[in-house]
């Protein structure tokens, strides 16, 4: 059988686990915080304990290295190692853990390094139950969390940590990791060749993610093996390991493979036809290019704020809404995180899609600093200036300000522009929508401003 093929699988172990680098030499991205001296390099070079033991924080997206890091610093340091996992471990876990590393250090001398996974999933009193041992130096805590440690992690544990950000894996991240397990002996030991564009393919879909990567890697290494050994059976096989090919990957991983490159040309285009589509008030489009942005892993922050520009630029007072809707999809996706922020993503671009259109705020304001920067500005009217100042009223500021609530219409004849400007008009509604409405109402208005 295939699966029992060495290099292929090791029992049920994950290629993910098996290429874990053993030091912190081998761990791919990351080297703003694996520069010599860092604090990172300090703990795992420590093996005397002579530098002390700062618990750590690790903050960051899934794949990118956080229990790596963790595994690694123990293993370099010579330190015990135990591992938790906040989705399953209680607080009696955590103190039997304390115990076991109170007696190792006393006993024998060995400091213990406590990997904690989610910690943004345990509770205060779980989170209280890890001091003694942090501040009493019975363990090094390694944490590692996905959530905004500041909003997570209780204060004093904060506080006698170190706050330390992971970066996502860039592109040459990911094919120094793709590259290293398909050729070493803990991977798959060159029992399989890489295609470039399958390479170039299994980087895309991980976005940014090692353990994505390794995964589609596995998956592809194992159907391409299983295809060819079924091809090759009762007669002679090559001595060329099979090829891992684009389409492979596809088919592997299950998945269409989108040409989609997050820092080219592609990534610009897709969002181009995004905003153009939701514009043209084609939901369909609309709702399919969001799906290759979703696919591809582009940043859905990304994706937010150009929803939330094209509410404001393209549809306006016309449904004034929109933009509560595309604020409310941005701060949804900051909550609840992907894949399930796909669903508010897809609201909002349906929202939005089918909405009435306006540009006329964004044509006034763009118009109104244009008469600006054209030095058309003049002076504020000085029935409109501040009054509250001493010597305000001896200057005449406030003088002649007429309250619009005294009029029983809550609008009455002044100017607001400065004297200069006259009677221009920056804000002309469109017949779409609410500005239908809208439209009606500022005609009467500005004939009962302008006394006509």
């Amino acid at each position: 059988m295939v699966t029992s093929q060495p290099g292929l699988h090791s029992g049920s172990v994950p290629l993910a686990v098996r290429m874990r680098p053993r030091s912190l030499d081998e761990v791919a991205g990351q080297k703003h915080l694996l520069r010599p001296g860092s604090p990172l390099v300090n703990l795992a070079s420590d093996t005397e304990g002579t530098q002390g033991s700062v618990s750590v924080i690790l903050w960051g997206p899934p794949g990118t290295g956080k229990t790596t890091l963790a595994q690694a610093i123990a293993h370099s340091s010579g330190r015990k190692f135990v591992e938790l996992s906040a989705v399953t471990a209680g607080v009696k876990d955590v103190r039997q853990v304390m115990e076991e590393a109170f007696r190792s250090r006393d006993l024998y001398g060995l400091s213990t390094v406590l990997f904690l996974d989610e910690i943004h999933r345990f509770t205060k009193a779980q989170q209280d139950a890890l001091l003694p041992g942090v501040e009493n130096g019975w363990v090094i805590l390694v944490a590692a969390t996905t959530e905004n440690p500041s909003f997570s992690v209780i204060s004093p544990l904060l506080s006698r940590s170190l706050l330390l950000t992971l970066e996502q894996l860039s592109d040459d991240d990911l094919g120094v990791v793709v590259d290293r397990a398909v050729s070493d002996a803990r991977g798959l030991a060159g029992r399989v060749r890489l295609d470039p564009d399958a390479r170039s393919a299994i980087v895309r879909l991980a976005s940014g993610d090692a353990r994505r990567a390794l995964t589609a890697l596995e998956a592809s290494a194992g159907s391409i093996l299983a295809s060819s050994g079924s091809k090759t059976s009762g007669s002679k096989t090559s001595d060329e390991p099979p090829l891992i090919t684009e389409e492979t990957v596809a088919q592997a991983v299950d998945r269409a493979l989108l040409r989609y490159d997050r820092n080219g040309d592609e990534h610009y285009d897709v969002i181009s036809a995004f905003i153009k589509s939701i514009r043209g008030s084609d939901v369909d489009a609309s709702v399919h290019y969001l799906a290759r942005m979703i696919e591809a892993g582009e940043d859905p922050r990304f994706i937010c704020r150009r929803l939330i520009v094209s509410a404001s630029e393209d549809i306006g007072m016309a449904d004034p809404q929109a933009l509560v809707v595309a604020v409310a999809a941005a701060d949804a996706v900051q909550f609840i995180g992907m894949p399930e922020g796909r669903i508010p993503l897809a609201e909002a671009t349906v929202y939005l899609a089918t909405a009435p259109k306006s540009n006329a705020s964004y044509l006034a304001i763009d118009q109104a600093i244009g008469d600006i920067r054209a030095g058309k500005f003049g002076r504020v009217p000085k029935h409109l200036r501040d009054a509250h100042y001493p010597g305000a009223k001896r200057l005449g500021h406030g003088k002649g300000y007429r309250y619009p609530h005294d009029d029983d219409r809550g609008v009455l004849t002044q100017q607001y522009l400065p004297e200069e400007l006259g009677r221009t008009e920056y804000y002309r509604p469109t017949e779409h929508g609410n500005e239908r409405d809208v439209s009606a109402r500022l005609a009467k208005i500005r004939q009962i401003i302008r006394g006509q």
